[in-house]
């Protein structure tokens, strides 16, 4: 008896040696040539430079830079005087707060997403009613669960600091005077709203700077060799690679989340129950109709793009099958930033590739996810693959902070 078990502890440290060194090692069979390409199309190394957004005169210059940088951490840009964009855009979580529904001047109903590379997204917020950076930022300033202040007073704020004063002037001229009286004239008004949209533009150009840098997987995607070699210090696990292989395959994940941000910055109803206690969110259905009403959308009088070139607004995707339809998000740089969904409702990684796995049935509206029928091992592999995807931004640390 003694023999057999001395004989079975020597099989199972056999055994756990060999899945230690199974873990460690590269995939068995090489990538083939449409494999390695739809890894590199992912890669950080495949993103374009950042596109133009000529519906902000100001969106790639300095001073509107370094004017947006302090009113995103300045709280007194709010009701109360203790929130700001930071407040639920924080540095040190990407950008995100790492709250089911952000908290403002109170708790809101959606999940907050983060800013970083939003400046490619041809739409903001999960229903897209947004399209513009900019215009993104008139949104909470505004909204009274968020930040709560009036456009006056976000303007008479800039007019009594000096320092905002000289660089709000110095990118879009004299301020205009205040109303003295209330109600406003209409053209009071309607400067008013001018200045208050140039605040968010300054914000915007802020918000343009933040970027995702290189990750453990961006230097694995730039090693493969077209013969489907990596160099050794680029090698994942085979755990890792095994992950990533399920990914751009069987898994199907790179059906929505593809390009270098691994998002196709479109939107789908994957059959996420509503937050407890609220009712099935419209998603996309309703973001068309709000982004079509928007008073700061492509085709309004505040962009500053002369031939209001709105292609995106124009040729939308719309129809019922939009119903309960979020945006997807960017997967890279997921440690800190859960709970996921819309409205923070799957906690953890593991627990939204169960998710994904499952696919149920959609209470609103169609499931667009399939089963997939991945096995527990499998569920592990994409998920060791999802956190290579961690790596700082690309952006300066002082950047990062109030100046």
């Amino acid at each position: 008896m003694g023999k057999n078990l001395t004989g079975l502890i020597i099989l199972l440290l056999a055994l756990a040696g060999a899945g230690a060194t199974y873990l460690q090692t590269p995939p068995t069979s090489p990538w083939s040539d449409a494999e390695r390409k739809a890894v590199q199309s992912l890669s950080l190394a495949a993103l374009p430079p950042l596109p133009r957004d000529p519906s902000n005169a100001v969106a790639d210059h300095p001073t509107a830079q370094r004017l947006g940088q302090r009113l995103f951490f300045d709280a007194r840009l709010s009701a109360n005087g203790a929130v700001s964009c930071a407040t639920c855009h924080q540095p040190a979580r990407r950008f995100t707060d790492g709250l089911p529904q952000g908290a403002g001047l109170a708790v809101g109903a959606f999940n907050t997403m983060s800013l970083v590379g939003a400046a490619y997204s041809p739409w903001y917020f999960w229903n897209g009613r947004q399209d513009s950076l900019w215009g993104q930022a008139t949104s909470p300033l505004e909204n009274p669960i968020e930040q709560g202040v009036s456009r006056a007073q976000a303007v008479r704020l800039i007019a009594d600091d000096p320092i905002y004063r000289a660089a709000y002037e110095a990118l879009f001229g004299p301020l205009p005077p205040l109303p003295s009286e209330t109600p406003a004239s209409a053209r009071e008004e309607a400067a008013v709203t001018a200045a208050f949209v140039n605040i968010a533009k300054a914000i915007a150009a802020y918000e343009r700077l933040l970027m995702p840098g290189e990750t453990r997987f961006d230097r694995y995607a730039a090693s493969l060799g077209e013969d489907g070699s990596t160099a050794p210090d680029a090698r994942f696990t085979r755990q890792e690679a095994e992950g990533l292989r399920l990914f751009i395959g069987k898994a199907q994940c790179i059906n929505c989340h593809n390009g270098p941000l691994l998002t196709n910055h479109e939107f789908h109803n994957t059959g996420v129950l509503p937050a407890v206690g609220a009712l099935p969110d419209k998603g996309r259905a309703e973001g068309v109709r709000l982004v079509l009403d928007d008073p700061f959308n492509c085709f309004s009088a505040h962009s500053d793009d002369p031939a209001k070139d709105c292609a995106e607004l124009r040729f939308m995707r719309t129809g019922d099958d939009l119903v309960a339809a979020q945006k997807t998000p960017s997967l890279r740089n997921l440690e800190g930033t859960e709970p996921y969904m819309h409205a923070g409702q799957i906690g953890t990684l593991a627990e939204a590739l169960d998710h994904y796995n499952r696919a149920r049935d959609a209470i609103v509206g169609h499931n667009e996810a399939e089963p997939l029928g991945l096995l527990p091992y499998e569920l592990k592999r994409l998920e060791a693959f999802l956190n290579t995807l961690r790596g700082p931004l690309a952006t300066a640390p002082e950047w990062l902070a109030p100046p």
